[in-house]
C-alpha cells in the first residue's frame, strides 16, 4: 500500500521511507515458474535471446533485489544452471537510476484551493502503447508540488526509452484513496511532459526541466516538470529512526503549532532530495513522530548529509519552517548514543550576509538501530519452503466454473486434445505450477465446498480425492484428478462458505509452526464469488493473519464480487472479526477473473503480485532470519 496524499486526510501521514516490515543447487524449473508467475513464460530462452526487458526484470519482485541475486550467482551461491548473460546484466544492474519528480507553475484548477498534483509515469513502447510505472502521492494545495515517491528505471544503451510524465489534480473526494485505486480519467490532466530516459542521464547533473503542455490549452502554460535521476546504490540495511523535538516556536494564533517533519538528502551536485515525511502532530510544541525506516540505498551511504526541516502545518498548503538542521545517519546515530540533543536554526538575510539563527528548539533521536532487511529470495535460498493448497467451489451457482476449470485441466495435460485453452483460466492452474516448485513433497492439500457427497449432507470441507483420513493429492497432476473424480461422486449444492475451509488450512500452517518447520502456506480458492458466511469468513481470516498463510482467491463467472472485495484490504482497511479483533497483517489478494480476462495482467501475475510482501511482512514482525 502507497499513501495516496502527502498532507491532511488523506493528508497527515508519513510518505517515503522504508517498509518495517532458492536452497543451493536450485532447479532451473523452479526458477522458470517463479519468473512465469510474473507473465514471463520460457525465462531461459527469452533472456538469452535479450527479449526481456531488463527493465521488467528489476521489478519483476517486490522487495527483491535482483543485483543480489546476480552476486549469490556469480559467487556460486545459487546454482540455477541457467544460460544468462550475467556479465551483461552486472553491467546493467550499475545503470539503475532513482527518478525523483517536482514541478512549477502548474494550472490552478480548484476554485477555492489550489491544485492536488499528482504525477504518473508511463515508458512508451515501439508500437506507441503506454505501460504504466507507477504513480506518486497526491499534494495537496500546491502548484509547485515536490513529490517523495520515486522511480527506479533500467537504463539501456540498445534502446530508445520514451518517458512520458502525466501530471493530475486528483478531486477532493478522492483524497484518502490508495493511488492505485484512483481512476485517471476522473481526474483533470495538467499537463503532459514526453522525454527519453538517455536524455536525463547524459544531462550534467543528471536533471531536465521539460515543459508540460496540453492539447486543449494552446494559449497558456502549464508549468515545467524537473526530473532528476540518480544511480541506485545496492544495501540491505535499514536505519529505524525516532525523533523528537521540544520547545518548538507557535506559528498559530488560538493553538499550537502542527509539526511535521521533511527528510531530503544533498545529492552530489547540491541538489535536494526529498525522501521520506512523517506524520503530522496535531497542537503539539513537543511532538515524537511515529518510527522512520530509511534504507542506505534511499540515503546514499551513512556519512551522506541530510536535511531535516520541521514544518507547522497549513491546510492551504503553505507551512510554517519551525527550523532545520543537517546531520548524516552517523551523525543522528553520535547523537542517539550519547544521550545528546542539537538545535535547529532558522536561516535570516541580514543585508547581503545569510546567517543562521540558532534556536531554543531541540531535535532528539530517541531511537536509531540498523537491520538487515533480507529478501523474499533470501529466505527461499535459506531452506524456506512454500506450500500450495487448494479449494474448489462446487456450489450450484458454480458448476459452470467447475466445467469450465475441469475442461483446462484436461486439455493442460492432454495437449493433442482439440480445442482452444483458455488461457485465463489456464493461469488459474500456473499458480500452482508456480509454487509448487518450493513445494518439496508435492504433497497438496486439495479439498472441495458446497457439495453434498453420496449418501451425506452438504459439505463444506471435503477432500477432493475422496479419503476421510488425509486431503494431500501428488502435485497439480493430482489436483486434476482428484477433481474430476469429485465431479463424479458429489452433488453439486450450496450455499458458498470459506470459513471451514480457511479454518482448515489454518490448522495445517498452525502446525507446522508448533514443529518450527519453515514453511509459507498458500491456500488458492477458486469460486463463483457468492458467499454467504462474510463475518465467519472474516472471523477465520483474522485468526490466520498471525499464521504463515496467504490466501488467493479467483473470483469466475458474473456474481457481484463487492464482499470479495472487502476481503482484500488493498484499500487499506483491516478486517476486523466479530470480536473485535483486527488482522495483524494483510493476507488475501482477489482477482475477479473476468478484471484481467482482456487486459495485459495474467490471473496469475496478478495473484502472487503480493505475495513477497505478504511472506516479508510475516517473518520480519516475527524476526526470523533466512537461515535457520
Amino acid at each position: 500500500m502507497g499513501n495516496c496524499c502527502s498532507d491532511v486526510a488523506g493528508g497527515q501521514s508519513a510518505v517515503g521511507g522504508t517498509n518495517s516490515s532458492l536452497a543451493a543447487n536450485a532447479s532451473n524449473e523452479a526458477v522458470d515458474a517463479f519468473f512465469m508467475s510474473r507473465g514471463y513464460n520460457g525465462l531461459s530462452s527469452e533472456i538469452e535471446s535479450c527479449s526481456l526487458e531488463f527493465a521488467d526484470l528489476e521489478t519483476l519482485l517486490d522487495g527483491v533485489d535482483f543485483r543480489n541475486l546476480v552476486r549469490l550467482v556469480l559467487n556460486g551461491g545459487i546454482r540455477l544452471g541457467l544460460s544468462f548473460p550475467w556479465e551483461q546484466y552486472v553491467i546493467y544492474c550499475s545503470n539503475i537510476f532513482q527518478l525523483s519528480l517536482s514541478a512549477t507553475d502548474l494550472r490552478d484548477r480548484d476554485v477555492l484551493s489550489k491544485s492536488d498534483p499528482m504525477a504518473v509515469l508511463y515508458i512508451k513502447g515501439n508500437d506507441g502503447s503506454l505501460r504504466e510505472l507507477g504513480r506518486t502521492e497526491v499534494v495537496l494545495n500546491s502548484l509547485s508540488p515536490k513529490w517523495i515517491k520515486k522511480f527506479s528505471v533500467t537504463y539501456q544503451f540498445e534502446m530508445v526509452q520514451n518517458l512520458v510524465f502525466r501530471v493530475y489534480d486528483v478531486d477532493t473526494q478522492f483524497h484518502g484513496m490508495d493511488v492505485k485505486t484512483l481512476k485517471l480519467e476522473e481526474q483533470q490532466l495538467l499537463g503532459e511532459a514526453i522525454c527519453t530516459l538517455s536524455k536525463i542521464t547524459t544531462k550534467l547533473y543528471r536533471t531536465v526541466t521539460i515543459d508540460l503542455v496540453h492539447e486543449e490549452v494552446s494559449t497558456r502554460k502549464c508549468g515545467q516538470l524537473t526530473v532528476y535521476a540518480e544511480e541506485s546504490v545496492t544495501s540491505k540495511t535499514t536505519v529505524e529512526l525516532v525523533l523528537r523535538c521540544s520547545d518548538l516556536e507557535s506559528k498559530d494564533l488560538f493553538s499550537k503549532s502542527d509539526p511535521f517533519l521533511v527528510i531530503s538528502k544533498a545529492t552530489e551536485h547540491g541538489i535536494l532530495v526529498p525522501i521520506c515525511k512523517t506524520e503530522v502532530r496535531k497542537n503539539d510544541h513537543e511532538p515524537k513522530w511515529n518510527p522512520i525506516f530509511l534504507s542506505i540505498q534511499q540515503v546514499g551511504n551513512k556519512d551522506s548529509p541530510l536535511l531535516i526541516e520541521c514544518f507547522n502545518f497549513n491546510s492551504n498548503g503553505k507551512h510554517d519552517l519551525l527550523g532545520k538542521l543537517q546531520k548524516s545517519l552517523a551523525e543522528l546515530e553520535r547523537l542517539h548514543s550519547a544521550g545528546s540533543v542539537e538545535n535547529l536554526f532558522i536561516p535570516m538575510s541580514v543585508g547581503k550576509n545569510h546567517q543562521c539563527k540558532v534556536l531554543k528548539s531541540q531535535l532528539i533521536v530517541d531511537k536509531y538501530s540498523e537491520t538487515i532487511q533480507h529478501t523474499f529470495l533470501d529466505y527461499l535460498a535459506g531452506g524456506y519452503e512454500l506450500n500450495f493448497m487448494v479449494a474448489v467451489d462446487f456450489t450450484g451457482h458454480a458448476v459452470l466454473a467447475a466445467e469450465r476449470f475441469l475442461r483446462v485441466c484436461d486439455k493442460k495435460y492432454n495437449r493433442r486434445d482439440s480445442g482452444v485453452i483458455s488461457e485465463q483460466v489456464g493461469a488459474i492452474l500456473e499458480v500452482g505450477g508456480v509454487v509448487q516448485f518450493y513445494d518439496y513433497d508435492k504433497k497438496i492439500p486439495a479439498w472441495g465446498f458446497g457439495a453434498r457427497p453420496i449418501d451425506g449432507p452438504v459439505s463444506h470441507c471435503f477432500s477432493l480425492n475422496g479419503s476421510s483420513t488425509y486431503c494431500e493429492v501428488e502435485g497439480i497432476h493430482g489436483i486434476m484428478m482428484a477433481y474430476t473424480s469429485a465431479l463424479s461422486n458429489v452433488s453439486l449444492a450450496g450455499p458458498t462458505l470459506f470459513g471451514h475451509v480457511v479454518t482448515q488450512a489454518a490448522q495445517i500452517a498452525s502446525g507446522s509452526v508448533a514443529r518450527n518447520e519453515r514453511k509459507y502456506f498458500v491456500l488458492l480458492i477458486i469460486t463463483d464469488g457468492v458467499i454467504t458466511d462474510l463475518q465467519e469468513t472474516k472471523d477465520a481470516f483474522v485468526m490466520a493473519s498471525d499464521l504463515p498463510l496467504s490466501i488467493l482467491i479467483v473470483g469466475v463467472g458474473g456474481a457481484d464480487f463487492k464482499e470479495m472485495e472487502i476481503l482484500d484490504a488493498d484499500k487499506g482497511e483491516r478486517l476486523e472479526s466479530s470480536s473485535g479483533r483486527v488482522a495483524s497483517r494483510d493476507i488475501v489478494q482477489f482477482v475477479p477473473f473476468r478484471d484481467v480476462q482482456s487486459g495485459e495482467d495474467s490471473v496469475v501475475r496478478s495473484l502472487l503480485a503480493e505475495l513477497p510482501t505478504q511472506f516479508l511482512t510475516y517473518v520480519r514482525a516475527r524476526g526470523i532470519g533466512p537461515t535457520a
